[in-house]
């Protein structure tokens, strides 16, 4: 292994540019596509790169498991002028996804400003360094460009994490932008144009609604698409298999992967808990207040994992799966923990022998 390579295993989490890049390379090399002004492969390829597939003898990894199609808006969107919006519910792959087709097209997926109440128009815009501000004036040199300024320069891809977190004022400094393609800097009487390939990935969760709704004229300037959860268990099952593989393995976890039945057992938990109701419909059930989503459900397994290598023998329990459970899903200590219980008694229970052990070791550590 070279020296670069021993410097990225150091590293917790690595883009996906760099993460992917064999598959990248190898997707270049075969691709025989037309490929649009500012991007590095064909909207084909990019399809390949994100829903899996081959490329000369490289085998390419899906990057996200579910409706095709959907992906292929998306890649289509971008070919177009137009900026795309992922929303979905929490743990729908949104960011994921946002990150892999900025790779793909850009190759780099690094352009990111993320939402929250403390982002300010400067982070979409741009900045000034304001001590060569104070000493020089307004210069070229004093400028700091914003993701997005940068990613108009260079043609490329800039990705805005949880839009509907920021305020109103700060989302509706896109609208010029992804109208007229410029960013007007009136301090040094110049405007930054947008290069062919320019465009925006926005991310939103559909569990913040009302935290600060789009406006009407922004939701105009961008294509949507809504991810939705897995829609059903073998899609579910897949996922979160082929996820916590990958993360187990970058974590260097000592320990076994979780079997298939661990595996079912809690994505059918969360199935149920989601919806409201059993897999097989018969019976209704309370949802806890907090998300329950595919992501969830693969950081529970991850950390069972880590529990059974720290502190257990290496082998996933009843004990380390009860205790992954109880974190991931009584979070509104009062409300969950009840829902928690009758979910047990009323559902788990009567599961069959299989499910006794993970019940007996739920229910003590809801005690």
């Amino acid at each position: 292994m070279s020296t670069e390579q021993d410097q990225l295993q150091d590293y917790m989490r690595l883009p996906a540019e760099i993460l992917y890049q064999d598959e990248l390379e190898a997707l270049r090399k075969e691709d025989t596509g037309r490929i649009p002004a500012g991007w590095q492969m064909s909207p084909r390829s990019v399809l390949t790169f994100i829903t899996g597939g081959k490329a000369g003898k490289t085998i390419i990894t899906p990057k996200y498991i579910g409706n095709t199609r959907l992906i292929e808006m998306a890649v289509a969107t971008l070919v177009t002028d137009r900026a795309l919006l992922l929303i979905g519910e929490p743990g729908t792959a949104k960011s994921w996804l946002s990150e892999n087709l900025a790779a793909a097209i850009y190759g780099n997926s690094g352009m990111v400003v993320q939402g929250t109440a403390g982002t300010s128009e400067e982070h979409v815009r741009y900045s000034w360094n304001y001590a060569m501000l104070l000493a020089n004036g307004p210069t070229p040199e004093a400028l700091v460009k914003s993701p997005i300024m940068r990613a108009m320069e260079d043609g490329g891809i800039a990705r805005f994490e949880e839009i509907s977190r920021c305020a109103s004022e700060v989302q509706d400094a896109l609208i010029s932008i992804l109208s007229e393609k410029t960013i007007s800097v009136p301090e040094l009487g110049k405007e930054t144009s947008a290069r062919k390939g320019f465009s925006i990935i926005a991310t939103a969760n559909t569990r913040d609604r009302g935290v600060n709704e789009m406006s009407a004229a922004l939701k105009r300037r961008f294509n949507i698409i809504v991810l939705p959860a897995p829609s059903d268990l073998e899609t579910e099952l897949s996922i979160v298999k082929k996820r916590v593989g990958e993360i187990a393995s970058s974590y260097e976890l000592q320990a076994a992967v979780p079997a298939d039945e661990a595996l079912l057992k809690v994505v059918t938990i969360f199935r149920e808990l989601r919806s409201g109701m059993t897999l097989d419909k018969k019976e209704k059930v309370k949802t806890p207040a907090g998300v329950i989503s595919t992501a969830e459900a693969i950081s529970l397994l991850t950390n069972s994992m880590a529990l059974a290598a720290s502190f257990g023998s290496g082998e996933l329990t009843d004990e380390d799966l009860a205790a992954g459970l109880q974190g991931a899903i009584v979070k509104d200590d009062d409300k969950d923990k009840l829902v928690w219980k009758e979910y047990l008694d009323n559902v788990m229970k009567k599961k069959g022998a299989d499910w006794r052990g993970l019940y007996q070791a739920c229910k003590e550590m809801n005690e």
